[in-house]
Formats: C-alpha cells, sequence, structure tokens
C-alpha cells in the first residue's frame, strides 16, 4: 500500500465530518441569516457534492485535476456568497462562512495531489476569496488564513517526502532482489561451471599437449566468468579471451541455468539433511551425526547440503586429495550445525579476503551467502599445518512438527 493512501482516508473522514460540522452551525444560526433559504441552498448542494464524491478523494488515481478544480470551486462560491446571505454584522464578528472549515479539505486535496506548490496556490486562492468576504483585512481572519496557508503548504512538502522514500524504498528493494539472484545464479555457476573449468585447465596442465591448450582457455573462460559474476561485465583482453571460447562458455552456463535448484522445492516439503550429506561419505570422507533422521524445510537443507559440498571442494582443491575430511551434524532443538575438518595445511590468516578480492567466491558466495540466505552463519577455524574447521549453523525457525 502506498505511504500515502492513509492521506486520502484521513482526507475523506476529514470532509464528511467538517461538512456534518457546518450543518450544524448552519442550523444553529438559521434565524440570524438574512436569507436563511439562500444559504440553506447552498448547504444542499454542498452536501449533495461532498456524497457525490466520496469515492473521488479515496486514492490519487481518482482524485483528478479536474475534480479538484471544481471541488475548490464549491468551497469559493460559498465563500463569496456568504456576505449575500449573512448579516454584516455577523461577518465583522467573525462568524465562520457557510462551508466553514470544510474549504480547508479542498485545500488539503491539491496538498496530498501535487505537493506543496499546488497547496500554495490552492490556498492563496481561498485566502482572496476570505479577504474579498470580509471585506479587507480582519486580524483575526488573517491570523487563521496563514494558519491554513502554512498547514497547507507543510502537508503538501510532507506528502513529496513521503512519496521520494517511498520510490527510494522500492528502486532498494529491487536493488535487494537483484542482488540476491545475481549471488544465487553466481553461487550455482561457481558450484557447476567453475569447477568443471578449473579441473579441466589442471588435467589439460598435467596431460600436455593439445590439452594444454585447451586447459589454458579453460582458465582464461574460469577468470572471465569470475569477473563477470563478481563484478559485472568483463571488458579488455579477459573479454576477448571469453569470446574465443563462446560455445564451450554458452554449454556450461546452459548447464548451470539448468541445473536444479532449492527453489524448485514444494512449499512446506521437508527433507533428510543426514540423506542429503550420505552422498559425500566415502574413503577419505568421514560422515557422523544423529542415529536419526534430521528433517529440514527442503530449500534450507538443500542449501545448507551444498555448502558443505562446496566446503568439500575447498578441502579437495587446497588441500589435496588425499586429505581426509569429516562431517559433523549436530540436530539441536532451535539450531542444526555442521561441522566440516579437514587435516590439510589450513588457511593462512588473510587468504580468504583475498580470494574474495580475487574473484574466487566459494567461501563468499557458495558457503557465506547459501547461510546468510538461511538466517544462519558460517564461520572458519584454521591455522598453518593444523587443518580448517568450517562450522555451518542454520536455525529452525520455530518449526514444530519434528
Amino acid at each position: 500500500m502506498s505511504v500515502e493512501q492513509p492521506l486520502w482516508r484521513a482526507l475523506t473522514a476529514y470532509r464528511v465530518l467538517t461538512l456534518l460540522y457546518a450543518l450544524t452551525l448552519y442550523a444553529y444560526g438559521y434565524d440570524n441569516y438574512d436569507h436563511p433559504l439562500g444559504a440553506g441552498a447552498y448547504m444542499a448542494v454542498l452536501t449533495v457534492w461532498t456524497a457525490l464524491t466520496v469515492r473521488m478523494v479515496s486514492s490519487a488515481e481518482r482524485c483528478t485535476l479536474r475534480f479538484l478544480a471544481g471541488d475548490l470551486t464549491v468551497a469559493v462560491v460559498g465563500i463569496l456568497l456568504t456576505p449575500l446571505v449573512d448579516t454584516h454584522d455577523r461577518i465583522a464578528e467573525g462568524t465562520p462562512t457557510l462551508p466553514s472549515i470544510w474549504t480547508a479539505g479542498a485545500v488539503l486535496g491539491f496538498a496530498i495531489k501535487g505537493g506543496w506548490r499546488w497547496a500554495a496556490w490552492a490556498s492563496t486562492v481561498v485566502c482572496a476569496a476570505n479577504i474579498i468576504e470580509r471585506g479587507g483585512f480582519a486580524q483575526d481572519a488573517v491570523h487563521m488564513l496563514m494558519l491554513v496557508w502554512v498547514a497547507s503548504v507543510a502537508i503538501g512538502y510532507v506528502v513529496e517526502v513521503a512519496r521520494a522514500s517511498e520510490r527510494t524504498l522500492a528502486r532498494a528493494l529491487r536493488i535487494e532482489a537483484a542482488t540476491r539472484e545475481r549471488e544465487r545464479l553466481a553461487r550455482d555457476i561457481h558450484d557447476s561451471v567453475l569447477q568443471v573449468l578449473a579441473m579441466v585447465q589442471r588435467r589439460g596442465a598435467a596431460i600436455g599437449g593439445e590439452a594444454a591448450e585447451l586447459g589454458q582457455m579453460a582458465g582464461e573462460q574460469e577468470i572471465a566468468l569470475r569477473t563477470l559474476i563478481s563484478t559485472g561485465p568483463a571488458t579488455g583482453p579477459v573479454a576477448a579471451a571469453a569470446e574465443s571460447v563462446e560455445p564451450a562458455g554458452a554449454v556450461l552456463l546452459k548447464v548451470a541455468a539448468d541445473a536444479p535448484t532449492a527453489e524448485g522445492a514444494a512449499e512446506g516439503e521437508r527433507s533428510d539433511l543426514l540423506a542429503l550429506l550420505a552422498r559425500h561419505a566415502g574413503s577419505r570422507v568421514t560422515l557422523s551425526g544423529p542415529g536419526t533422521a534430521v528433517p529440514l524445510p527442503a530449500e534450507a537443507a538443500a542449501e545448507l547440503a551444498a555448502a558443505v559440498g562446496a566446503a568439500l571442494d575447498n578441502v579437495r582443491v587446497h588441500a589435496g586429495v588425499d586429505a581426509h575430511a569429516w562431517i559433523l551434524v549436530e540436530d539441536e532443538p532451535d539450531v542444526v550445525t555442521v561441522t566440516v575438518r579437514d587435516d590439510g595445511p589450513g588457511i593462512p590468516e588473510g587468504r580468504l579476503a583475498d580470494a574474495e578480492r580475487e574473484g574466487r567466491l566459494g567461501v563468499a558466495l557458495s558457503i557465506r551467502g547459501r547461510l546468510r540466505d538461511l538466517g544462519g552463519s558460517a564461520e572458519w577455524i584454521s591455522a598453518p599445518g593444523q587443518g580448517t574447521e568450517v562450522e555451518l549453523s542454520v536455525p529452525r525457525q520455530g518449526e514444530t512438527g519434528r
């Protein structure tokens, strides 16, 4: 709902209440009018106009400039008719005009619709009509008119600020949604395309010959993709290298795009985290956990399992294929924690930050990004020569029916 919609509802209520107030004043002073029937005719028109235009002031779309001009005309006509139906003494005493404070509703309509400039113009017209009705600049009249003018301009300014804030918020939400989608795609690319390219590069360099050339091209494509998903489209020599292997890149990108994601899971579906992690177990990976299933929402379980897979990929790449890894699953009432530990050489201090700056997104997106989107956290404990331990925690967020 628009931030200004409550203002339109308030204006609708204001017009109805001030109409009742104006009718009460008319009924109370009926015997004091010079021409009470003439005043009554105007009050009847004002009542019908207010009743027929209730929907017109319910939203910005319905409240057109044509309607606002007509509304202001009704108010000004009522002000200018007052000297013709009321006595000079009552007018000199400061008796309210026929529309009384209903007039402010017409001005507020301009303020909400067009901001402070429209409000200033409309309130100036009303002020001029009141001065003509009083026959001069009476002190009390000027005081009230200035109050109306300042209040309407202030409300118009507040509406403009609210609209600007709403546009800024909408733009920020769009940017946040685009960023999250970009990070999700980057994770999928990292978990599939970049891993394949890195493997092709290593195997090609080991085999030599034409395979080494293919491995070099795969390495250039890997650099181009890392640049693309971390900072935007690549330019210069890197972009040229990417274009030289465009068919292979296009195929790999299609594989990443077609890869199944956790978002495809049906709402309310649950998965056993241990079952998802079991595929990682082997001669070099030991899986330990509770003796019973560890149910989580399907999306959370798939994302947590993917983060564990990314952590194991890092073990194979940085600790070597002969490194041993241990996966420990802890199922607590309010949180599920998965710890991945290896016996590799450990991570030098500052290496994770350097890797993120270089566009290597295994930690930044495939692990931290996934856990952040789930409301969880990822912590690293490592020292040179003592291996690395990654602790992944996901809150249960008040789940029931376990």
